[in-house]
């Protein structure tokens, strides 16, 4: 709903009041909704003016900010702020991009139901429901939650190229994507136990 102030108006002017002068977008008089003190027809009064017509675009564009002003920025957060939040391996692996040594991270081995989320921001990432015994030492996922989870080229050891996997929302390290994964997708998540927390079901 659009709103409009009309501040020290008195009631007669608002007799006169003619639509196709009006910059205030009303159509009519009918659409003019009035709040006001006194009795009097020349007493000066405070309005309050709605638009009717123009409510449904109005609130959805305010929901729409509302639900952009929701979402943390984690572009913007610094390394030094991260630090504050991690401990330090946790920040090696998802800040720096590092790798935990395999059979020794929290939930290589875990049979846990529940869900795992991002370390770093709590996105949800993996159910345990799809979570299997890879032998490697990490835990491993043949897929994902929704779209949380995205994947891209690392060629950080040469002649080797890999899909590095990382959280969509804040872009932390959470490990790599193989092809030798079981159906239904054949694809193995190799995640590092430190980027992630589990919340049991």
């Amino acid at each position: 709903m659009a709103s409009y102030a009309i501040a020290k108006t008195s009631l007669s002017s608002l007799a006169n009041y003619n639509p196709a002068k009006s910059n205030l977008g009303l159509s009519s008089k009918n659409q003019v909704c009035l709040a006001f003190a006194g009795k009097s027809s020349n007493r000066a009064a405070s309005f309050s003016v709605s638009s009717m017509g123009s409510s449904s675009s109005s609130s959805q564009k305010q929901d729409s900010t509302q639900e952009a002003e929701g979402k943390m920025d984690y572009s913007s957060v610094s390394d030094k702020e991260w630090k504050k939040q991690l401990t330090d391996q946790q920040f090696y692996v998802t800040r720096q991009k590092g790798t935990e040594r395999a059979f020794t991270g929290e939930y290589w081995n875990t049979k846990t139901p529940g869900t795992y989320s991002c370390i770093c921001c709590d996105t949800p990432l993996f159910e345990s429901s799809t979570k299997f015994d890879s032998g490697t030492g990490w835990p491993s996922y043949y897929q994902p939650i929704g779209n949380n989870v995205k994947s891209k080229l690392d060629l950080s050891i040469i002649f080797m190229p890999r899909q590095e996997v990382v959280c969509a929302v804040c872009d932390a390290h959470l490990g790599h994507i193989f092809d030798d994964g079981p159906p239904p997708t054949g694809k193995r998540y190799c995640i590092n136990s430190v980027s992630l927390k589990l919340h049991p079901k």
